[in-house]
């Protein structure tokens, strides 16, 4: 049984994958952006839980990024729909079917990229706070 990060982290995949952007995980930047845009899901860090006892339990604020892409002449456009997407997204199922406490997504810093030969890259790191309590920190 995969452990509850796991469990979020592929569930947060799964929503960004009902995009119409192309959604990958834990991958690096291939030599071509879809039209539509691309979504790389990094598990990113849990940082450190805060800690009840009796009984224990971890409380997590975990932060894990989404690398957003566009590229082509309206790359500022796209940009801002594919943003759009994602909080839309997020918003309607701010638990992720009941697997967090709550998630919600931090304002991206994006910048453009120049490509030789090509239409220069429009990207941003997208922070996604993951809130969610396990009962233990490796399971």
């Amino acid at each position: 049984m995969p452990a509850p990060r796991e469990t979020i982290l592929a569930a947060l995949h799964a929503q960004l994958s009902a995009l119409p952007a192309t959604a990958l995980r834990g991958e690096v930047l291939p030599e071509r952006v879809p039209a539509n845009g691309l979504l790389i899901l990094h598990d990113g860090e849990p940082g450190e839980p805060e800690v009840t006892l009796s009984p224990l339990v971890y409380h997590y604020q975990h932060r894990a990024e989404i690398e957003a892409v566009v590229q082509g002449a309206d790359r500022d456009a796209t940009f801002d729909t594919l943003c759009a997407s994602i909080s839309t997204t997020l918003a309607a199922d701010r638990t992720l079917g009941g697997l967090c406490d709550w998630v919600e997504a931090e304002a991206p810093r994006p910048v453009d990229l120049p490509v030789e030969g090509a239409a220069s890259l429009k990207a941003a790191v997208i922070t996604v706070v993951l809130h969610y309590t396990t009962a233990d920190p490796l399971g």
